[in-house]
C-alpha cells in the first residue's frame, strides 16, 4: 500500500479522535507528509518498505541541516506517534520508530567510519569476491563506488549503464531535485565496478533485461532496502553511534576527503549539497577527530 496513502488516513485518524488544535494538525501534517518525501526520495514508496533505518536517516538528515533542537524533537515525536499506528494497523511489523530519538548535542554529529575500519572492510569483501560469488563482487561494486563518490543511496540505486565511464572514471548520476551531476571514481572502485560488470551482472540478470546497474538476485533492480541490508551488515559490529546505512559511508567519504586537504567547495559539488552550510558539518567532524587525536598524543594535551 502506498506510504503516501497510509499517512493521510493516519492524519485524518489524528483528526477525528486526538481533539488536537488547528496549528497542531497543520505541524503534525508537515513533519508526516516530510517524512514520506525523504522516503520517497530513497525510490521506497509502499509502507511495507518502511523500516528503523530509514526513520533514523530522515531524524539525522534533519539534524544535518542545522535544525533547532525543539523542532527536531518535535518531529521526532511526531514521527513516533506515527510509526506506532502503522504497527497497530498492522502495516508494519512491529514499530519501526521505537527506539527512535532526536540527537543530543553529543551526537548530533554524523557517524563516521576510520580508514582502518574501511581498509578491513574492502579486504573482507575482496575475500568474498575472489570466490567468483556474482553477489560478492556486486556488494564490493557498491561499497567501493559509495566510499568513493559519496553517492546517496537513491542515487546508487539509480544508477545507469549508460552514467558510467569506466574510462574516464566518472559516473553521470541523478540527485535531489532531479539535478544530473558528474562524481569521479577512485582506480580501486573502478576496477571494482569493471569486474562487476564484466563478470558477475550477466549472472545476475540471467538474460533478463536492465539498464540499470545494480541488481538484486533475481535480476531486477535493486531497491534502496536491499543496498541499507547489505550496508548494515558490514557495519554491525563497528563501534560507534547514527545510522548504519549507505549514508554512513557517505559522511565517512566526506570527512576523509576533507581530512586530506580537500576544500569544503569540491566537497560540496562532490556531494550535490545545494547549501554550503549542509556541508559545513563534516568540518566540524573533522575538527572533532582533529581534537581527539591532539588530546591522545600530544604530551602536553
Amino acid at each position: 500500500m502506498s506510504l503516501l496513502r497510509v499517512a493521510h488516513s493516519y492524519l485524518e485518524h489524528l483528526e477525528r479522535s486526538r481533539g488536537l488544535s488547528e496549528n497542531s494538525l497543520n505541524a503534525y501534517r508537515k513533519d508526516i507528509l516530510q517524512f514520506v518525501d525523504f522516503v520517497n526520495e530513497q525510490r521506497v514508496e509502499r509502507v511495507e518498505e518502511v523500516d528503523a533505518e530509514l526513520a533514523r536517516s530522515w531524524v539525522w538528515s534533519r539534524a544535518e541541516s542545522g535544525m533547532a533542537g525543539s523542532s527536531l524533537r518535535r518531529k521526532v515525536s511526531a514521527l513516533k506517534g506515527f510509526t506506532a499506528w502503522l504497527a497497530r494497523e498492522g502495516h508494519t511489523e512491529g514499530d519501526v520508530g521505537i527506539r527512535l530519538r532526536a540527537p543530543g548535542a553529543s551526537r548530533s554529529l554524523p557517524r563516521v567510519l576510520t580508514r582502518h575500519h574501511m581498509e578491513e572492510i574492502f579486504r573482507s569483501l575482496q575475500a568474498h569476491a575472489d570466490t567468483g560469488d556474482p553477489v560478492a563482487s556486486r556488494d564490493l561494486a557498491i561499497i567501493e563506488v559509495l566510499y568513493a563518490s559519496a553517492l546517496r543511496v537513491s542515487e546508487l540505486v539509480g544508477l545507469d549503464l549508460q552514467g558510467v565511464d569506466l574510462s574516464g572514471r566518472t559516473l553521470r548520476v541523478v540527485g535531489k531535485g532531479n539535478k544530473e551531476r558528474m562524481v569521479p571514481l577512485g582506480t580501486p572502485a573502478a576496477t571494482a565496478l569493471a569486474t562487476y560488470l564484466e563478470t558477475a551482472r550477466s549472472v545476475l540478470l540471467a538474460g533478463g533485461e536492465s539498464s540499470v546497474v545494480f541488481l538484486s538476485t533475481r535480476g531486477k533492480p535493486m531497491g534502496q532496502r536491499s543496498v541499507y541490508e547489505v550496508v548494515a551488515r558490514l557495519l554491525a559490529d563497528i563501534p560507534g553511534v547514527g545510522p548504519l546505512g549507505p549514508h554512513t559511508l557517505r559522511h565517512t567519504a566526506a570527512t576523509h576527503l576533507l581530512d586530506g586537504g580537500a576544500d569544503l567547495r569540491s566537497v560540496q559539488e562532490l556531494l550535490g549539497h545545494a547549501s554550503l552550510g549542509t556541508t559545513q558539518i563534516y568540518t566540524h567532524v573533522s575538527n572533532e577527530r582533529l581534537t581527539q587525536a591532539y588530546q591522545q598524543a600530544h604530551p602536553r594535551a
